[in-house]
């Protein structure tokens, strides 16, 4: 999906970089409960990989820097998106 969303001018850069977050986040997570490695509730990718780092998995030298996407997991907050109890969702 991300790469269908890295050809398409009409999507922007911060949309782009939310789900390339997320993506990570469960990549690392997943990777560390197959592990059973226990791990915070967090978006911090820097410290999802340091825990993984910790339990002896090093990360493939292509995703080395993916802890730069962090900043990406606090643009967009479900809450902030999500209708108030009451609102109209037809619109």
């Amino acid at each position: 999906m991300l790469e269908r969303l890295l050809g398409d001018s009409d999507v922007d850069d911060d949309t782009l970089g939310f789900h390339a977050q997320q993506a990570a986040e469960k990549l690392l997570k997943a990777a560390l409960a197959a592990r059973a490695v226990d791990y915070p509730r967090t978006h911090n990718l820097g410290a999802l990989i340091e825990l993984l780092g910790k339990a002896g998995v090093a990360l493939p030298a292509n995703l080395a820097d993916i802890d730069r996407l962090t900043p990406f997991g606090t643009v967009f907050r479900y809450d902030e998106v999500l209708p108030k109890a009451g609102e109209d969702r037809s619109l």
